[in-house]
C-alpha cells in the first residue's frame, strides 16, 4: 500500500519515542500522593490523553490544576533519568522528510514534550501540545491545528498514531491514518494502514508531496 500526502503529523509518545518506564514511574508516584487507589487508577484510560483529562476523571475539580502541575513536574524531572528512548525507524524516517512537511502533535504539555524530544535529539519545526488546544484527542482539534500551522488541507495530511484515541482524532479531522502497533495489538487499531513501527515504512519526497509505502 502506498499513501501520498502533503504533510505528516506524528503523535510523540508511543509513535516517535517511548517513555513508558518514565510514565509508569511518575504516574504511580502521583497517584500515591493524591490517595488514588490502584483500582481507580487502573480503570482510567491514560495513554493518548491529556494529563488534565486524566486528573479530572480521578480528582475533584478544585484539585485538578494543582495535580496537573504536579505530574508535569514529576515527568519533566524524570526525563534526564533515561526514561525516554527513540522507537525503531524514527530517526531515519524523519530525516527523509523536509522540516516544513511534518509536525509533532502530542497530548503532553509543551514543556514536557520539548524535554522528551530534546532528550533524543528531535527538534520539530512545528509542535502542537496540550497547551495549544481547548479539546485534546480524540477530538480532532489538535490535528486540525497542526494542518493549519503547516498550511496544508486536512485531506492532504497523514496521521501517525499508536493510540486508539489519537486515531479517532485523525479520522475525525478527515485525515489518512497510519497505526503503529507499539503499545496496542494490531487488531485493536482502526486505521488505513497498520504497521509494527516506523521502520516498516519508507518515505520518498516527490515535488510537493511525499509517498509513504510499507517496506516489502
Amino acid at each position: 500500500m502506498k499513501i501520498r500526502a502533503q504533510a505528516m503529523l506524528f503523535d510523540n509518545d508511543g509513535t516517535l519515542v517511548s517513555s513508558l518506564e518514565s510514565v509508569e514511574r511518575c504516574w504511580t508516584r502521583w497517584a500515591g500522593e493524591y490517595g488514588i487507589t490502584a483500582e481507580a487508577f487502573a480503570a482510567v484510560e491514560l495513554h493518548g490523553r491529556t494529563a488534565a483529562e486524566v486528573a479530572a476523571d480521578l480528582l475533584p475539580a478544585a484539585v485538578v490544576p494543582e495535580a496537573v502541575a504536579r505530574i508535569e513536574q514529576l515527568e519533566v524531572e524524570d526525563v534526564p533519568g533515561g526514561g525516554v528512548r527513540l522507537l525503531p525507524g524514527t530517526r531515519d524516517f524523519l530525516a527523509a522528510l523536509p522540516a516544513d512537511r511534518w509536525a509533532v502533535v502530542t497530548s503532553a504539555t509543551r514543556r514536557l514534550a520539548e524535554a522528551r524530544l530534546a532528550a533524543v535529539g528531535i527538534l520539530p519545526k512545528t509542535l502542537v501540545a496540550a497547551d495549544d488546544v481547548t479539546h485534546g484527542k480524540p477530538d480532532p482539534e489538535p490535528y486540525l491545528l497542526a494542518a493549519r500551522s503547516l498550511g496544508v488541507d486536512p485531506a492532504g495530511c497523514v496521521v501517525f498514531e499508536d493510540a486508539p484515541a489519537g486515531l479517532r482524532a485523525g479520522r475525525a479531522a478527515g485525515m489518512t491514518t497510519v497505526a503503529l502497533a507499539t503499545t496496542h495489538p494490531a487488531h485493536e487499531l482502526d486505521a488505513d494502514l497498520v504497521v509494527p513501527d516506523l521502520s516498516a515504512l519508507s518515505a520518498l519526497v516527490t515535488g510537493d508531496s511525499v509517498e509513504i509505502a510499507a517496506r516489502p
